[in-house]
This record gives C-alpha cells, structure tokens and sequence, in this order.
C-alpha cells in the first residue's frame, strides 16, 4: 500500500465531523485554509496539520491524519506537537487533538486527546476510549464537566440514524442480502466485545475466520454457545465476491468505531437496541425478514408503567431483538441490590423469537449488556409452555417444556410483548399471541401489549375476541398510540394494558390519547424533537398508579384521559379510547382564532392562485 497516502483521509474526516459529528463546514479548516486565520498562522508560521476545527473563536481541535492504521500513534503524536505549537500563544488555545490512521482498503481509526491541567489525556466515554472523531457535543461536555472522561454519554438519534443508513448502504453494496444483513451484524457486534483490533488487513478468508472466531469465545463465555449457528458468517459461494463482501464488513466496522460503539454499548443504556431500531426500520430490511421494531421509548414506558421490580418473571413471546427485556432488565437494575439482581439476570426474563437472525441479535444485545444467560430462546412460542422450577441454587425460576402438562404451573407474573401485526389473510392474528401469552401467567398476573388499532373497533373482525378477553380477564387501560409511531410502516396502534384470571364486571378503565411522543417526523423519519410535546411522559406517573391500585382517583381531562366503564349497551363492544373520552369544550376565543386562521389561508390562496382564478371564472 505505499501508494496510499494521508490525502485519502481528508474525504473521510471531512465527512464525518459535517455529517455525523455536527461540526459546520465554516469551522473547519482545512490544510492550508489555517493559514487565513491570523493567530494559527503566527503560531504554526506555514505548518499545516490535515484539520484544525474552530471551537470558539479562541479554541480549536487539532486533527492529523496518517496512511495506515498501524500509524495511529504517530498521528497523534503529530496532532499533540501542532496543538503545543498554538498552546504557547496567549491569545488562542487547542485543548482538544485527534489522530486518525488508515485508508479506503483497510477502513480508518481514530485516538483522541484532552489537554487537562496541564498534561494531555486520551478522552473516554464510560472509561473507553473514543474510536472515532470527537463531535461537537462531546467537545462541549468535556468543556463543561472538566473531564476527559464522560460518564453516562449517549449517541444522538441523528447520528444513530446518519450510521444505520450508511451500514445499510455499504452492506448492500457489498452483495449482501437483505434477509443476512442482521446475522452480519450480530456476528460484527460480537466480534467487538473482546475491545482488541481485528486485522482488518487480512484476507477475505482469514478476517471471516478472525470475526467467527471470536463469535465462538464471547459465545462461550455467556453460555450461549448453541446460537453459534445463529451469527456466524460465510463468505459468498463466488470467489470474485470475496474482496466485496471483506471490503463491506471492514468499513462496517469502521462506521461502528466512529460511532465509538464500545463506549456507548458501556453507558448501561439500550444502545444495541436503538441502533437495531434505526438499521432495520428504516434499512429496508425489516419486512423481508418480518419485524416491526417497537420503538425503544415505547418499551421503557411499559417496563415502568408497570413497575417492573426484582420480583417478577418477565416474558415475550414475540421478543424480537429483545427490547421489552432490556427495559425490564433496566428498570429492575434500578432499584436492586447487586444480589437481587443477579439472580433476576438468570432467573426473571423470558423470550422466544422465531426468527433466527432476529433471534441473535436479541442474545447480542443482552451480552453487552453483562446478561448472556437469559432464557431467550429461538422457537415458535406457541410450542413452547413455560412452567415454575427452581435453578441449581434453589433459586424459583421458570423452565420451557414442549407441552402444556396438566401438572404445569404457570410462572410469569408480567408480559411485555407486540405481537407481529398480520400482513395477508392466513397470517396469525395478533390476538392469538395474547391468549398464548396469558395462558403462561399467575392469575392476577399483568399483560402489555401493542396491538393494531383495528383490534379495538367494530368493522375489525375482533369483537369475539374482545368479548372473550372480558369474560376472563380485566381491561386495566387502554392507551392510543400516536399515529406516527411506526412510520415509515402506516399503522395505527394502542397499547393494552391487562389482569389475567379475574373477569371484567363493572370495573373503570383508564382510557388514554396520546398524540404526541416528543418526536417528529421529517422525510420518512422519526427522529426525538426539543419542541415536540411528550403525552407519554405527561400521563405515566397516572397510569403507573392506577395500574398498582385501580382505586386511585384519575382527573377527566378531555381528549386525553378518562376513567369509565365499559358500555355494555355498545352492539360492537368497541374499546378504543376515542369512544370513551370526552370532547374539549371549544371558547369563543378559540373560535375567532380558527376564523382568523381561515381567512388568512382564503387571502392567501386567492394571492397565490389570482391568474388562474381568473381564467377560471
């Protein structure tokens, strides 16, 4: 390769910092472009490192680059002596230096540095070191805490989003399918764990080998060794395809190092399952292999609607890639003691998934996240029966079995689930998911579930269904969803909230409307907003307590929240909210305002459209 050299990183760097890392193209300079600033220049005199990044106008971010990944060392030792070069002025400081090492063949890495109290030092998040640039709201944050280490730092959903497409992208241009593209990445992600580079140098055979290998260890090393099969990776059948498939994982790893993937997976939040979200919903790659992602704000939501606690047996039937796992385990991780909770990692969580690299993905994510002996399983969940049993330790746990035995005792105190919404006529009904799960429950057991909103109204096909789920068991609450939530798929959903094995009499229910989650969507995607209203957040402190106590008192706030029965007078039983909550009361004030509205919108189509109005009159 010595006919590469560092002008092939400058593409590289320049876009990452403008399109991942926030930085705008007017603060960067670029080679020789330091120079137009008078205070570099009398610093550096012509000395010109690959990027220096204006902070404010007094501070700036030294960036320089080398040909080949094993010169990441030098790189920065070269960025340090151009940032002491500009420290000894009085008038400008550069507190903050990254080197960048490597090319378009072996993909590119990144170290990076603080200048603290006097010496430098190499900047972390959750006590691991950045492996990609640093973006402009971790310059900040540094600056802020006076730490070169960031505790508890999280990925923007932007930046998420910008990663995820950018996968998609190159695994697509490596010839890979569609339906293998989360066996892949399942297979990457493990390969990572182990925290030591992987010779992204090596040939196509030998680097699929290096990353099976340490699929198999980490595997392992969690009790996990049958779902080898589940992520390991093969190279394509073709030998002329071998160079693209190995060029598609190297710059796959890439995108996940500039992501600094390592760190966030350490932060103790849900960082696989909200990259899983963004990759697979919106990489096309979601409804050929049949998921619809519940959006991981929704699982939280649940898993604390339902004061998850270290005492419940948790269970999805239809676990996906695991989110309402990783918000139980989340919420349980809380409040327990570091006893409680490891006997909770072994013994309280449940999933069956029937996809098989769905499957994997969902073990991945609960190997980073320090549990990779749970009981997910990989199966169809209505062959499977869970019953209680007892762990080696004598600990009460649950255990499957291949049949509903008459001695079988059902364990699970709480469910967690979205089943998958049906695409054609032969398809099962979500319904039948319910009934499957509630049939592995503790009476008084609670059940949530995400469900299509034409589950809940006549015209639906679903009336026996609710008729039957009424006459066994109790409807707690009942909350719409907003209308956006699953976008770019056109669904309308609620949420179900659940008794098992008391049948509902004269009993309230909650019934909620949220139309606002706090996120907004903008050209396909939804994406968190800062001026976006949260109804979840708003109404969660009401039914959390309404769930623990249904004698709590509950303000009637119309088009929003409601306690009332059922109407049992209603030929099609429906128990959607907007049949139940009340209508706001329109004011005067609002009424001139709405007219005010309308004429403004009259004048200014009449403007807009005067020509041909008047052709066509």
């Amino acid at each position: 390769m010595s006919h590469i050299t560092e002008v092939h990183a400058y593409a590289f760097i320049l876009k990452e910092l403008t399109e991942k890392k926030d930085w705008k193209r007017n603060q960067i300079y670029t080679q020789n472009e330091c120079q137009n600033n008078k205070y570099i220049k009398e610093q550096l005199n012509k000395e010109t490192p690959e990027n220096i990044v204006e902070i404010d106008p007094t501070k700036f971010y030294v960036i320089e680059s080398k040909s080949t990944r094993v010169m990441l060392k030098q790189a920065l030792k070269e960025a340090r002596e151009y940032a002491d070069t500009i420290n000894k002025s009085k008038s400008i400081q550069a507190p903050f230096i990254t080197g960048v090492a490597g090319n378009n063949i072996e993909g590119y890495v990144a170290a990076s540095q603080f200048f603290h109290h006097g010496k430098w030092e190499n900047v972390k998040e959750n006590d691991v070191e950045l492996t990609g640039l640093i973006s402009k709201s971790q310059v900040q944050e540094v600056m802020r805490r006076d730490t070169a280490n960031l505790s508890e730092a999280e990925i923007s959903d932007r930046e998420f989003l910008k990663s995820a497409e950018e996968i998609n992208g190159i695994l697509h241009e490596g010839g890979i399918n569609k339906d293998y593209r989360a066996r892949v990445m399942s297979a990457v992600f493990l390969a990572l764990v182990e925290g030591t580079e992987i010779g992204l140098d090596a040939q196509p055979t030998a680097l699929v080998n290096a990353i099976n290998a340490r699929v198999d260890i980490v595997l392992q090393k969690n009790g996990k060794p049958d779902f080898a099969r589940f992520v390991k990776i093969d190279l394509p059948s073709s030998e002329d395809n071998h160079v693209k498939f190995k060029k598609a994982l190297v710059l796959t790893i890439q995108e996940l190092l500039g992501l600094n993937i390592r760190s966030a997976m350490a932060s103790g939040k849900d960082v696989l399952g909200k990259f899983y979200e963004v990759f697979l919903k919106y990489g096309n790659g979601a409804k050929e292999i049949g998921i619809v992602l519940t959006p991981r704000h929704i699982t939280k939501f649940a898993a604390e609607s339902l004061n998850v606690n270290v005492n419940d047996f948790i269970y999805d039937p239809t676990c996906g890639t695991g989110g309402f796992l990783v918000a139980a385990y989340d919420e349980v991780k809380k409040t327990a003691n570091n006893e409680q909770f490891k006997i909770f990692k072994r013994c309280g969580l449940y999933g069956i998934e029937e996809q098989d690299p769905v499957v994997a993905l969902a073990i991945v994510n609960m190997i980073f996240r320090g549990d990779g002996k749970t009981n997910i399983i990989e199966g169809n969940c209505f062959a499977k029966w869970l019953t209680a049993s007892h762990d080696r330790e004598g600990h009460t746990c649950a255990e499957y079995l291949s049949d509903n035995a008459k001695d079988r005792i059902p364990p699970i105190t709480k469910v967690l689930m979205n089943p998958p919404f049906p695409k054609k006529k032969t398809d099962l009904k979500e319904y039948l998911f319910i009934e499957q799960a509630l049939k592995q429950m503790q009476n008084e057991g609670l059940l949530f579930s995400v469900l299509s909103y034409s589950c809940m109204i006549k015209g639906g096909g679903y009336r026996a269904w609710r008729e039957r789920l009424l006459k066994e068991n109790t409807l707690l609450s009942v909350v719409t969803f907003p209308p956006e939530l699953f976008a770019p798929v056109g669904v309308r959903t609620v949420g179900v909230f659940i008794k098992k094995g008391i049948p509902h009499k004269n009993q309230n229910v909650l019934w909620v409307r949220t139309l606002h989650d706090g996120f907004r969507l903008k050209k396909g995607k939804r994406l968190r907003h800062p001026k976006e209203e949260d109804d979840l957040k708003k109404v969660k402190p009401t039914l959390k307590a309404y769930l623990e106590n249904q004698n709590t008192l509950i303000q009637n706030i119309p088009e929003f929240t409601k306690l009332a029965p059922i109407d049992t007078t209603d030929d099609e039983l429906e128990l959607c909210p907007e049949a139940y909550l009340d209508e706001k009361q329109v004011t005067d004030e609002e009424i001139e305002q709405g007219i005010d509205q309308m004429i403004r919108e009259n004048i200014a189509f009449q403007i807009k459209y005067e020509n041909k109005l008047k052709v066509q009159s």
